[in-house]
């Protein structure tokens, strides 16, 4: 092996998801000549799309709530977010259905939503105004404040914890819902939302009610093409930096040296952080599964923070099996994708998104979270893209996906998925046709992932959809840390790390990320010195 250029410091980023690909683009802009390795064929991770006939079926996220988190990453390389993506608002953002035939209609509009609450509930007007101002002030504190910066220093944990006291932290989403509304489908419609980020709403912090002012603040929008284009248009942004998107190569391990110990990284890094490495490792590569080394100044792992820590870098003290067994996981997903033929006209009354709630709320939830068990009734979310983007199907055709939360395969007794999903879509499809009837005469093409395939497609543990639960004893400081306490010159970005899962989430780790790493100078390590720790 020759030496790295003098004059270039080179970073490897393992995993192509929106996390890995926006700190590629904030790594690019600090001037590092970037690697990107993901083992799928194209980009976006749980955000990429799979073309089937003429249908494209967006696999994850299918909203983007925060959109001036992109503006701002595009802004840091120079770039127009909006000249490369069309990015359209959605009014309403989404319908909530009951079995009882109500409905519930969110949109950006205050006036609108305080008429759908006195319509639900004349009651419960002055609770929504109370949950408002509610959601505002944990926006601020939330969001703003501890999402956007490092949380790996305990003295940062110690100094907010009087406003996390002051705000009630310690209470649930569900728990501050219901005191302030009354009537049981508003707790539900203001309390659902951590269920988007893998969060059990009776259990997962109050500090997620910020969302309500998300949505209300910002807007719900759209990305025609689908967040798979956003994806598509961040390598667009890599390869003019001069950086490299490799698809088709799985990661096998992060190559240690042995190296000075003490605080974490060069003189930069150790000027922003207190923390101490172990054994004085210091990550200098990849190997990939073809047997390849690529050597690397830093590396950036946007695989899940379990995944990192148990395969990518076995054998650690802080982060061990046991101890990520042990933490609460959020909960896996069933989704139904289909397309169907010629009903472009029909079902008008059926718009881009739609919770379709089953009878029990706080029930199914524990089944799902607590009690690990498949029930046989459910709540779904569908997405019919083709209301928004036509681009989605055949001209007059329809594309949608139906998504149902489920156990994760970590409970005692977990669902063997290649018996159960065909009699699981079967149980779909008649929840489906209370809304859609007559559409399974009309199929088209069909994909499914369940638990088992974001286990193998993913390398998600346990097949969670979201990663490690935002419990308040697994946010912020309690989670696997944005900069590694186990190897120097790691990092982690995405859903398993500060400040968590979701499209805003995992792009502001890499904004996290890009104030913990130095900007790019001479190589740290010398390609001739990797080896195995």
């Amino acid at each position: 092996m020759t030496d790295l250029a003098a004059s270039e410091s080179r970073a490897v980023v393992v995993g192509a998801g929106l996390g890995g690909l926006a700190a590629a683009m904030r790594l690019g802009a600090k001037g590092y000549r970037v690697t990107v390795l993901d083992k799928l064929d194209s980009a976006g991770g749980r955000g990429s799309a799979v073309h089937m006939e003429g249908h494209r079926f967006d696999l994850g996220p299918t909203i983007v709530t925060v959109p001036q988190l992109f503006r701002e990453l595009w802004a840091a390389c120079g770039r127009d977010f909006d000249a490369d993506v069309d990015l359209r608002p959605l009014d309403p953002f989404y319908e909530i259905r009951w079995p009882d035939g109500s409905t519930f209609t969110a949109r950006q509009d205050t006036d609108a939503m305080r008429a759908e609450v006195a319509r639900l509930s004349p009651g419960d007007a002055s609770g929504y105004e109370r949950f408002l101002r509610d959601s505002a002030a944990r926006y601020g504190f939330g969001f703003e404040d501890l999402g956007r910066r490092p949380m790996h220093k305990l003295a940062d944990l110690i100094r907010v914890l009087p406003t996390f006291a002051r705000l009630r932290a310690d209470a649930s989403v569900a728990a501050h819902a219901g005191r302030r509304f009354r009537d049981p489908r508003l707790r539900m419609a203001f309390s659902f939302h951590p269920l988007f980020i893998g969060g059990d709403p009776f259990h997962v912090t109050s500090m997620y009610i910020l969302v309500s002012h998300l949505e209300k603040a910002f807007g719900v929008h759209y990305a025609m093409g689908g967040v798979a284009a956003i994806a598509d248009a961040m390598v667009r942004v890599i390869r003019d930096q001069g950086g490299e998107v490799r698809f088709g190569t799985e990661v096998e391990r992060i190559v240690t040296a042995n190296g000075p110990s003490g605080t974490v990284g060069t003189a930069s890094e150790k000027r922003m952080s207190s923390v101490r490495v172990r054994n004085g490792a210091r990550a200098v590569g990849v190997e990939t599964a073809a047997g390849e080394t690529i050597p690397a100044d830093i590396v950036v792992s946007n695989a899940d923070a379990g995944h990192t820590y148990t395969r990518l870098l076995p054998g650690r003290k802080r982060w061990t099996k046991r101890k990520l067994d042990a933490r609460r996981w959020s909960m896996g997903l069933y989704v139904w994708y289909f397309g169907t033929r010629g009903t472009r006209e029909m079902w008008p009354d059926v718009g881009h998104h739609t919770i379709l709630n089953g009878p029990r709320y706080e029930g199914l939830v524990r089944d799902i979270f607590v009690n690990g068990r498949l029930s046989d009734d459910m709540s779904l979310y569908l997405h019919r893209p083709t209301v928004t983007d036509p681009s989605a199907a055949p001209e007059g055709d329809d594309t949608f996906y139906a998504l149902s939360p489920v156990p994760h395969l970590g409970h005692a007794d977990p669902v063997d998925w290649a018996e159960e999903a065909p009699r699981y879509r079967e149980k779909v499809a008649a929840q489906l046709d209370t809304m859609i009837p007559g559409f399974r005469a009309r199929l088209g093409p069909s994909h499914e992932l369940t638990p088992a395939d974001f286990r193998d497609r993913y390398l998600s543990p346990h097949g969670s959809g979201f990663s490690i639960e935002p419990r308040i004893l697994q946010s912020a400081w309690f989670r696997p840390h944005n900069i590694s306490e186990e190897v120097a010159g790691l990092y982690l970005v995405g859903a398993g790390t500060h400040p968590g899962a979701g499209l805003p989430g995992v792009i502001s780790s890499a904004e996290v990320l890009g104030k913990l790493v130095p900007d790019a100078a001479r190589p740290m390590v010398r390609a001739g010195k990797l080896a195995a720790e």
